[in-house]
């Protein structure tokens, strides 16, 4: 693809793709920076494109990214709403160590490698199998045993002293309540 043809499509299509993510997302930043990342994806694969086509493929990368995105926030949120203090009973001390970690599992979530995100939020959000991963994206069961190991790792290396500090601090309190 050459710039001429890339640049072609962008002015086409770039409104039309942005306004397709607002109306699905109601966001209006989150459907630029999806339009931009779709419009990039096009650039990087440098395909050959038939001009009768683009449009449906910029919306289907479009759409790939929107669902991308739903699912790392819905896996983000997930586990937080399920283990959110006692707000009638919790310090402040609590509040601030619970958002301190919350924060640390969104940022170590974020910084995990693409492939091994989309493994991880299918099997602890979706409650999906790895043979059902394995079926649905295309690959065998050891690749996403392999993808799964290696997202827990990441995990466990980028949440390890906040685990850590969380775990005693809740220790302390537990201790604290007993006497």
């Amino acid at each position: 693809m050459t710039k001429e043809e890339f640049k072609t499509f962008f002015n086409r299509y770039f409104d039309d793709v942005r306004r397709y993510l607002l109306y699905r997302s109601g966001n209006e930043e989150l459907a630029t920076d999806i339009a931009q990342d779709t419009f990039l994806r096009l650039w990087e694969k440098q395909m050959t494109i038939d001009p009768k086509t683009v449009k449906s493929l910029l919306f289907k990368i479009a759409n790939d990214f929107f669902i991308s995105r739903y699912r790392k926030e819905k896996s983000a949120f997930r586990f937080f709403e399920t283990f959110k203090p006692n707000e009638q009973s919790a310090s402040p001390d609590e509040n601030v160590c619970y958002e301190e970690l919350t924060r640390a599992y969104e940022k170590a979530l974020e910084s995990m490698p693409e492939k091994q995100r989309v493994v991880f939020l299918m099997n602890r959000i979706d409650e999906k199998k790895y043979k059902e991963i394995a079926v649905e994206l295309g690959l065998s069961v050891k690749a996403i045993e392999k993808r799964m190991k290696l997202a827990l790792e990441h995990l466990r290396a980028n949440l390890k002293e906040h685990i850590t500090g969380f775990i005693l601090f809740l220790l302390g309190i537990w201790k604290n309540r007993i006497q």
